[in-house]
């Protein structure tokens, strides 16, 4: 893994700049610092309707230090398809103009990639596109009032779902593994050296990538601004978010999770659920379906790495 001075060397630029309006402790700004840090500024990024869309701010004083384009909701993996195409004619036509590896990535939200954008990404990875797509994932819709998406997770509370959503979240990395791209990553912004390396990667592979990073939202959450690593990290620790990769059909768990493996290693899920407003007045029943879900996620992960050895 990268360390801390590596990356202090090898990328001290920074490309979202300050000055830009997310909320403190917001988990959507320490992951596109980072991410930028690994593909450095010939990336060219859309932004599906989100948070990220408003808190860029207004030109000439946009915080983006990179090329930025908005988007309409359902739109992010079809625009970045459409860049692809467009660097790649330019730097065929010009071989000594700026075209010339170019990174196509889209960074939406939860609500724009595992429900409105969803039918665009598989569009995508169906085609191959040789694009990145990012999905940032707080949980809600955060930006239009904290309403439920498919992924905030079953029990949680929003504005549309106040006893506690029914449903469970949708895994959309899953969803993305099946359609045989070339690379799948999650991500924390608890671990920001995991993350560096993963976009450090998926920038060298050709082809549709799918990276999916937790970012806690301090508002939507509910929970103080400067506990957001801390929050991840319990996220992690609990086995509530899992760290792998998948690099053509391989599947390896990331250092973080690994130890994970053995359940007694995972510190309790109430110490994760119970620093966050949304989980208040949890039933037992529904912290249970959730343990018992998040138990069968791992015994899952764990039969597949078997087979993987077997083969």
């Amino acid at each position: 893994m990268t360390t801390i001075k590596e990356v202090l060397e090898d990328a001290c630029d920074e490309y979202f700049l300050p000055g830009n309006s997310c909320c403190a402790g917001c988990g959507l700004e320490i992951a596109l610092r980072w991410a930028m840090k690994a593909l450095g500024p010939k990336t060219s990024l859309v932004a599906p309707a989100s948070c990220l869309n408003v808190v860029v701010g207004l030109w000439p004083k946009t915080a983006p230090n990179f090329p930025f384009l908005n988007m309409a909701f359902a739109a992010g993996a079809a625009a970045a398809t459409g860049l692809d195409a467009a660097f790649k004619a330019k730097a065929e036509r010009f071989p000594d103009g700026p075209w010339k590896d170019m990174t196509a990535m889209t960074f939406a939200g939860d609500g724009g990639t595992t429900d409105i954008g969803i039918q665009g990404l598989s569009g995508a990875a169906e085609r191959n596109t040789d694009m990145i797509y990012v999905c940032y994932d707080n949980e809600a819709y955060m930006n239009t009032g904290i309403q439920r998406s498919s992924s905030t997770p079953h029990g949680a509370k929003t504005t549309t779902t106040p006893f506690g959503k029914q449903q469970f979240k949708k895994d959309v990395p899953r969803i993305m593994e099946a359609h045989d791209i070339p690379y799948v990553a999650t991500c924390s912004v608890s671990e920001p050296l995991d993350l560096y390396d993963k976009f450090k990667k998926a920038k060298e592979i050709k082809g549709c990538r799918y990276i999916h990073i937790l970012a806690p939202c301090p508002p939507g959450w509910g929970y103080s601004a400067e506990d957001t690593i801390e929050i991840a990290k319990l996220a992690v620790k609990s086995g509530f978010w899992v760290l792998y990769e998948v690099e053509n059909g391989v599947k390896t768990l990331s250092k973080p999770s690994r130890r994970l493996l053995d359940p007694d290693k995972r510190v309790p899920l109430i110490e994760y659920i119970s620093q966050q407003k949304r989980f208040s007045g949890i039933s037992e029943k529904t912290l249970m379906e959730l343990q018992d879900q998040i138990d069968k996620q791992w015994k899952r992960l764990e039969a597949e790495l078997k087979c993987q050895e077997q083969i």
